[in-house]
């Protein structure tokens, strides 16, 4: 990563060669479709590119690092996405009050939203080798076995970092209810 850092064309080449297929299946299995998972690994490893590779050995593998980067540019690629996707309202008043959502319903999401965040405060909270077994699995949609696959390490581990951070979450979210 060091010659990364120093513009080193080829070895930035075998970052890439190592982690990128691995990387576009992470974007592939948050985003859901391919043209979007391609924009977000290449996106990703222009940032890699252009950032001098701010990658610090004392917090992770160098994979576990690409696989960070580019989980950020694919939630950002969904929160794009989903500002997108929203639907353009009738201009028909009749059209309009058929589509607001019903009082229950509303509710119910600003539950869920609220909740939402709560949890990813908590996942923030974490230390980052249970954080990122979680989000691999939760927003990933990774099984057990392919994280530790990914991360290169024991499939217990992986389940006992899940656990612990999951344990971890649900004590605070305990804690914030009383």
């Amino acid at each position: 990563m060091g010659l990364v850092r120093d513009r080193e064309q080829r070895a930035f080449e075998v970052v890439y060669d190592r982690h990128g297929g691995a990387a576009y299946s992470l974007a592939y299995r948050i985003l859901g479709d391919p043209r979007a998972a391609e924009d977000a690994t290449q996106e990703a490893f222009l940032s890699i590119w252009r950032s001098g590779a701010r990658y610090d050995p004392l917090r992770g593998s160098v994979r576990n690092w690409v696989f960070g980067v580019v989980r950020n540019r694919a939630i950002d690629a969904l929160r794009r996405g989903s500002a997108k996707r929203t639907p353009k309202l009738a201009m028909d008043g009749g059209e309009l009050i058929e589509k607001q959502p019903s009082a229950d319903q509303t509710e119910a999401e600003a539950i869920r939203r609220e909740t939402a965040k709560e949890v990813r405060s908590r996942l923030d909270e974490l230390p980052g080798e249970q954080s990122q077994v979680i989000e691999l699995a939760y927003f990933g949609g990774f099984t057990h076995s392919e994280i530790a696959e990914m991360l290169q390490m024991p499939i217990g581990t992986v389940k006992g970092r899940m656990r612990l951070g999951l344990e971890k979450i649900r004590a605070g979210l305990a804690e914030e209810m009383l």
